[in-house]
């Protein structure tokens, strides 16, 4: 055994900032398209249909599963710093398509590098701080990560709106995705050190369960496993509609790119602080009430979101919705952690990942069809109903 290696927070500090400094950047690259692309998608595309508006979303969301799933089983084999590297070479291209394109398709491309940017830097620098700190403060990690991930999510909505009501939808804001991903990438490739070797290392806990079948367990035998994976395909489905239906009623409603902005960035940014705090919360207390509280408490506001005009409720409500995913974000990844062993973790978050960025799809799909058909309110409803319905079956079927 290696003695220079020491699990913990205090005794990787340096690196882990590191990646905290990285994930925020990968977090800024999905921030690009919260606020501006209802205007973007009308006014260069001159698209009205919900479906063919939400296509850039169900491109993501697939692409971005995909790609968890082969971080987890190759992040083993190949090492996690390679796979972080090649995730963000693959950032480069999306703020230079979004810039030049001139046919919609384009857009859908763009957004399929970005599915992939996503799926392998995100999921990377997932594991490599869950490698570095060991079991103790694994959800005080997963809230740091996922903070910082988030936080910059809502930053770069709120700059891209204000530039956006500035200076035009485009090009000006995308430039800074070039900035943010020349910086990522730098930051990856001479920065980063892989940490597999704090994997092999570790000792398995009485508490880990061994699973023949990883992606058996981890989607559908395990009480506890497949509880958390449902639950967080559920929270990107209401997340993937909320990114797409939520700026657009506010374009609808003659809301300002700028006053779509600040409500698009609140939820993001909220999600992101409070996962400080939640993450922490996270390796103190019930992981099953942590998600039932906070699925539910989504559940609510998404059905809220349809019957509501008034500005200041469109603030509060998005201030809310951040605090109930902050309440299950870093507790879905801490639950799975703490129920697999060290060897199996990294599959079984890529798995989990699998199922929870499919719900970006389905959540595009769905609610698109829905709005197409019934109106955008109705789309809102069924979203908020169905999130809803997840926290019960956490409530249900995972052990206490």
């Amino acid at each position: 055994m290696n003695k220079s290696i020491k699990h913990g927070l205090k005794a990787n500090w340096q690196q882990f900032l590191i990646l905290v400094l990285i994930n925020a950047f990968v977090g800024g690259m999905v921030g690009l398209e919260r606020t501006i692309f209802p205007e973007y998608a009308e006014s260069e595309f001159g698209l009205k249909s919900s479906t063919a508006f939400l296509s850039f979303i169900l491109a993501f969301g697939i692409t971005k599963a995909i790609a968890n799933y082969f971080t987890g089983r190759l992040s083993n084999r190949l090492g996690r710093k390679k796979l972080l590297i090649i995730g963000w070479m693959f950032a480069i291209p999306v703020p230079i398509i979004l810039i030049f394109a001139n046919q919609w398709y384009l857009v859908v491309i763009a957004n399929i590098f970005l599915g992939i940017n996503q799926g392998l830097a995100w999921s990377s620098t997932v594991i490599m701080k869950i490698d570095l700190v060991g079991q103790k403060e694994r959800g005080l990690a997963m809230g740091f990560n996922e903070a910082a991930g988030y936080l910059a999510v809502g930053v770069v909505a709120f700059l891209t709106g204000y530039i956006a009501n500035q200076y035009g939808v485009t090009p000006y804001p995308f430039y800074l995705g070039i900035g943010i991903a020349i910086l990522g990438l730098g930051l990856s490739v001479f920065f980063a050190k892989d940490t597999s070797e704090f994997a092999e290392h570790e000792k398995p806990e009485p508490s880990h369960t061994h699973q023949g079948n990883v992606f058996v367990e981890t989607s559908f035998k395990s009480k506890t496993l497949s509880s958390v994976t449902q639950a967080g395909l559920v929270n990107n489905l209401n997340d993937g509609m909320v990114w797409g239906l939520l700026p657009a009623l506010l374009f609808s409603m003659d809301y300002n790119s700028e006053q779509t902005g600040i409500v698009t960035a609140l939820y993001p940014a909220i999600w992101g602080i409070g996962q400080l705090f939640t993450g922490k919360m996270a390796d103190v207390f019930s992981h099953k009430k942590m998600l039932f509280y906070g699925m539910g408490l989504q559940g609510l506001v998404i059905v809220l979101f349809g019957f509501i005009q008034e500005y200041y409720l469109f603030v509060t409500l998005s201030v809310l919705l951040g605090v109930g995913t902050a309440l299950v974000y870093p507790t879905f990844l801490t639950a799975i952690a703490n129920n697999t062993k060290p060897v199996q973790r990294a599959e079984s978050i890529g798995v989990f990942r699998l199922w929870r960025d499919m719900g970006y799809a389905i959540g595009a799909l769905l609610s698109g069809v829905i709005a197409d058909l019934m109106g955008m309110n109705y789309s809102i409803l069924a979203i908020g109903i169905l999130t809803i319905f997840s926290s019960l079956v956490i409530k249900f079927r995972m052990p206490s």
